[in-house]
């Protein structure tokens, strides 16, 4: 039996605690957090229970309409393309490696350029000068452009577009983490730690590390989004996953021929694209605003 208590004690959350508290209030973004959830669940699990393979063709149903349509089937719940291929077993596959990769890709990135901005943060002097300049030039470049070039000079395949996309998000981490390590740096805690001998690892392993996770976090999320249509972007080119990869932008590159017979076989890989950015920027302008009246408060 648990002791009774005869004085008020006030609580007070954790900070990971308190930024949930406030972004379950933001009916919007945990309508795109289940949104999310439903994606990657189905990335993960989908293909298991899915009855096709997303390869395996089926020539006598070329091109069958959804089963909501007056002339589908039930069994082909998103009708079939151009090749008699399941257009469901295809969207979930697709699902799993344009989200897959992004995730490893940003996981990546941001393995990387958090290292890298932690130093540049901590650097000054002619270092820190030549890091800010090559920074500045390298954000004015939009990732997508960067991400072409460097599939330009490696050559096109899935594998190449996830290198050139994560080569192109590591300098938004870099930038990100540089001026949080920065501001850190300068508040008191950080000073009277300083006068009593702690070092420069030991301040940004032990105490300005665990305070940058929640903004990190924001823009991992952000990156998230950016490398989805990133990697759907350069399918679509050709310059990505090429065909007969179920991967959601070459679906949309190979169904344009059939576009106006077919239409569901683009609009059902573009929604699955839609839904996943909008839920994934969903969930990160929801984490921001909450990390943001957090510390308001």
């Amino acid at each position: 039996m648990p002791r009774p208590s005869f004085y008020q004690e006030e609580y007070y959350p954790s900070p990971m605690r308190h930024t949930w508290t406030e972004f379950q209030n933001n009916h919007v973004a945990l309508a795109g957090l289940w949104c999310l959830a439903f994606f990657i669940l189905a990335a993960f699990i989908g293909p298991m229970l899915v009855p096709y393979g997303p390869l395996q063709q089926n020539t006598d149903m070329l091109l069958l309409p959804p089963a909501w349509d007056i002339n589908g089937e039930i069994s082909h719940l998103f009708g079939t393309d151009s090749l008699g291929r399941d257009l469901l077993s295809r969207v979930i596959h697709g699902c799993r490696i344009t989200l897959g990769s992004s995730v490893v890709l940003v996981l990546i990135a941001m393995l990387v350029g958090c290292s890298i901005g932690a130093y540049a943060g901590m650097s000054r002097g002619l270092r820190a000068s030549v890091i800010n300049h090559l920074l500045d030039a390298i954000m004015a470049i939009p990732t997508l452009l960067i991400a072409i070039i460097i599939v330009a000079i490696l050559g096109t395949g899935l594998l190449n577009s996830m290198w050139a996309i994560t080569l192109a998000l590591i300098p938004q981490f870099i930038h990100q983490t540089r001026d949080l390590v920065r501001r850190e740096f300068q508040k008191e805690y950080i000073v009277a730690a300083r006068l009593d001998g702690a070092s420069n690892q030991r301040l940004l392993m032990r105490d300005v590390l665990p305070n940058m996770v929640e903004v990190l976090v924001v823009q991992a999320t952000m990156a998230l989004s950016v490398a989805i249509l990133d990697i759907s972007a350069l399918g679509f080119l050709n310059l990505g996953a090429q065909s007969p990869s179920p991967e959601l932008g070459a679906m949309l590159s190979e169904s344009l021929d059939t576009a106006y017979a077919a239409p569901w076989s683009v609009a059902l890989p573009g929604a699955a694209i839609f839904l996943m950015v909008l839920s994934i920027n969903l969930v990160g302008d929801g984490l921001r605003t909450a990390l943001k009246k957090r510390l308001l408060q």
